[in-house]
């Protein structure tokens, strides 16, 4: 069939409605249609009015992939394009849905129009779950926030935690008039119906990451567990489409905005573009990292003293989709990865997905035998992140390469890279812990006031190593930062260098 046969079809696709435009190889408009979009109807205007050389071109919409699939087996080729990239159309000064169909009928010939990657029906379904979770944990987030204004409007002073189980249990109790308790009460039953649908729904999300060695991998980071293991694999579907990690993190909207012209260029916040539930979820996984002893945790100090907190947490967030896309492209976990953590991490998906736990201590009949004689609470085997990996069914880290190497030896990591690599022993209590519990209990204080320290944040220790590497010299900087600049011998060693000491 020659190209003059062939035919170029702009569909102006609505909830209810489709304006259709047909043009020729020559660009002139052969026919126009407009109907209503259901299944049945959209089936009987391919079969009648479609030929097998058209190509059809409509833009991404909530049911775009339906209307792409329905008309597939009846053309030569199916565009769906990013609207906000069709300049022609969303910039014109007269747009109107003939308008609109006749102009991506005329890009498609042309061969102009900004097409995105169509993915399939497996990561489509994954996609409708990640957003039904997240809309149901939306949903209560406001009943939340509901009952917060029910206190505040009252004068009551609320706990820490209000929706702990300490918590709720004093908002049980705490005196309100008869409306305000009707309407925390309506306010609780309901969030009690969304946190067994959240549930539900993670349950599901968990038996669909246990099926995928990508979702294990990526649980391999620090700060990601499955749900956002998930909603990423789910935002990027095929990670071998992207050139590499800085095209994947801009799919994400995590790299900063560029206006540059001539000699000046400028570089503003990030763009924002692309899977705005992943890009949040990465950047909540990046909240905790300037606890993590290797280069992660060593990059997110380093631009924590330079710029403020906020910038150094959505810095590490875009670090984390490049180290992800790296992890999926090569079929390897992350090198630095904790492994009592990791372990942790991955057994309770394990356990939430098939219910399967697995037996550890020795066999039965055999008297266990004190590997720390004299250790309160007994002590626990860590194993090493090659055993970690290898129990659940990963691939095993590979060397590091040598500028790897280079940057373990800057960061002061040298030694996490040697504990994460061999079986160590650790006590069942940690020593805070144990002298915690050595020393006398405080009196109970008597007071009518709220239980504002029933979830009072208590020092956490590490839990990944045995015993946890020294941490690099900018750790106690970067503890030192307050509001009011770096405090310490630093401000001083200023002082002097500047003539004010």
């Amino acid at each position: 069939m020659t190209d003059s046969m062939i035919r170029y079809v702009g569909l102006d696709v609505h909830k209810r409605v489709v304006e259709a435009c047909f043009v020729d190889a020559a660009g002139k408009v052969v026919l126009r249609e407009r109907f209503a979009l259901s299944r049945e109807v959209l089936g009987r205007f391919a079969a009648k009015m479609l030929r097998p050389a058209d190509q059809v071109a409509l833009e991404a919409t909530t049911n775009c992939w339906a209307v792409a699939e329905a008309l597939r087996p009846h053309v030569a080729r199916v565009v769906v394009s990013n609207p906000m990239a069709t300049k022609a159309i969303a910039q014109a000064k007269v747009k109107t849905d003939k308008v609109d169909a006749h102009v991506l009928a005329q890009l498609l010939r042309c061969d102009f129009l900004p097409e995105v990657w169509q993915p399939d029906e497996g990561t489509r379904r994954l996609r409708e779950l990640c957003g039904r979770r997240s809309a149901l944990v939306r949903q209560r987030t406001r009943l939340r926030n509901r009952i917060h204004s029910v206190l505040a409007m009252r004068l009551v002073e609320e706990p820490t935690s209000l929706f702990g189980a300490q918590g709720l249990a004093w908002l049980e109790g705490v005196p309100l008039d008869e409306q305000g308790r009707r309407l925390v009460q309506s306010d609780l039953r309901q969030m009690e119906f969304l946190g067994k649908e959240i549930d539900a729904m993670d349950t599901e999300l968990a038996v669909r990451g246990y099926q995928s060695e990508a979702v294990k991998l990526l649980m391999t980071l620090p700060g990601v567990d499955v749900v956002t293991a998930v909603a990423l694999v789910a935002a990027w579907g095929d990670p071998t489409r992207f050139a590499d990690g800085d095209h994947a993190a801009s799919y994400l909207g995590l790299v900063p905005s560029t206006r540059q012209s001539a000699e000046h260029c400028y570089h503003g916040p990030i763009t924002k573009r692309g899977n705005s539930q992943a890009r949040w979820m990465l950047i909540e996984a990046a909240q905790h990292l300037d606890k993590h002893p290797g280069p992660l945790g060593h990059f997110f100090r380093r631009l924590a003293r330079k710029k403020n907190r906020n910038v150094a947490v959505v810095a590490a967030a875009r670090k984390l989709a490049t180290i992800g896309w790296q992890m999926l492209v090569t079929g390897e976990p992350y090198r630095y990865a904790l492994p009592r953590t990791t372990e942790s991490k991955l057994a309770r998906l394990r356990v939430k997905a098939t219910g399967r736990r697995r037996r550890g201590g020795v066999p039965k009949g055999t008297k266990a035998v004190a590997r720390q004689p004299g250790q309160p609470g007994g002590s626990r085997t860590i194993r090493s992140l090659p055993q970690v990996c290898q129990s659940e069914g990963l691939p095993a880290p590979r060397p590091l390469s040598p500028g790897e190497r280079r940057t373990v030896q800057q960061t002061d990591s040298g030694e996490l890279v040697r504990q994460i690599h061999r079986t160590q022993l650790a006590p069942r209590i940690p020593a805070a812990r144990q002298a915690a519990a050595d020393q006398p209990a405080p009196a109970t204080p008597t007071s009518d006031a709220p239980p504002a320290t029933l979830h009072a944040r208590r020092r956490r220790t590490h839990e990944g190593l045995a015993t946890p590497p020294t941490p690099a010299p900018e750790t106690e900087d970067a503890r030192g930062q307050t509001k009011a600049g770096r405090t310490g011998s630093s401000s001083l060693v200023r002082r002097k260098r500047h003539g004010r000491g």
